[in-house]
């Protein structure tokens, strides 16, 4: 039998997110973000990984969720990425991680189409985790467009 894909679970809000474990190469402790003039506001900066610049996208802001202040389970995950320039890496900074996982099916619903003006862009699919739906994100499609800012603004 085929080893079925693992993915870290991830929440913002009330919402569950999932990234798929082969993109995550770490999970860091919320740190200190060094601000870019004129970045977008979901483009929270750089931090420094191993020397290193990475930038931080804050998840909440890159969905069109309301910003939310930083607590003790916030995290960034770095992950890996394909942007229109190439391989990327990226912070994503999510209001907390939950476990590394396999969902109750391999098979991911299609976003909705429930609306011509929204096209689920950033989403692979819709998954199910004990039940509950967990939207599985489209990295190379959520940051691969937002990184094309980061660099810009680098």
């Amino acid at each position: 039998m085929a080893e079925r894909s693992q993915y870290v679970t991830l929440g913002v809000g009330d919402e569950l997110f999932a990234a798929p474990v082969v993109r995550v190469q770490e999970i860091l402790d919320m740190r200190p973000i060094a601000r870019l003039p004129q970045a977008p506001p979901h483009l929270l900066g750089m931090i420094d990984v191993r020397g290193q610049g990475i930038p931080v996208l804050d998840l909440r802001l890159t969905l069109g969720m309301v910003a939310a202040e930083d607590n003790e389970n916030t995290r960034i995950l770095v992950l890996s990425a394909t942007g229109s320039t190439g391989p990327i890496v990226i912070g994503l900074r999510a209001d907390r991680v939950f476990e590394v996982t396999v969902l109750d099916s391999d098979v991911l619903e299609p976003p909705p189409a429930v609306h011509s003006g929204w096209s689920g862009h950033c989403i692979e699919g819709i998954g199910r985790r004990n039940g509950l739906f967990v939207t599985v994100l489209d990295l190379d499609r959520l940051l691969g467009e937002t990184a094309g800012l980061a660099n810009r603004a680098a």
